[in-house]
């Protein structure tokens, strides 16, 4: 089982950002493809929503904080937007989103930036 399927502890530090309290974990590609990305304990990230989407995604829901924290550092760490989006929705999937909802969130993550 990846690390990532497992609980991880986040705090929330206000309104729709969150910070890491643990080493998050996700591999990459096939199961035990040896390549791990972590999202170090400590990161700060957030779950930003467009004001659309907002009635039916609650940026506070647990099953898209540790894809979040993922998809933020990624980008952080200068993966494109389409790279770390496609690992975004594979995360959400791992954590039983729905795929209407992975839909939604991909192409949002995708199509707009936040600041």
């Amino acid at each position: 089982m990846s690390d990532y399927t497992k609980f991880v502890n986040v705090e929330s530090i206000g309104g729709i950002k969150f910070k890491l309290l643990e080493n998050l974990k996700w591999s990459i590609g096939r199961k035990n493809s040896g390549f791990d990305y972590t999202v170090p304990n400590g990161s700060i990230f957030d779950v930003s929503i467009p004001k659309f989407l907002r009635l039916v995604i609650d940026a506070r829901d647990k099953r898209f904080l540790k894809a979040a924290a993922l998809h933020d550092h990624m980008l952080e760490d200068n993966w494109s937007r389409a790279e770390s989006g496609g690992i975004f929705n594979e995360a959400l999937k791992a954590d039983g989103v729905p795929k209407y909802l992975r839909l939604l969130m991909y192409q949002s993550v995708i199509l707009w930036r936040y600041d």
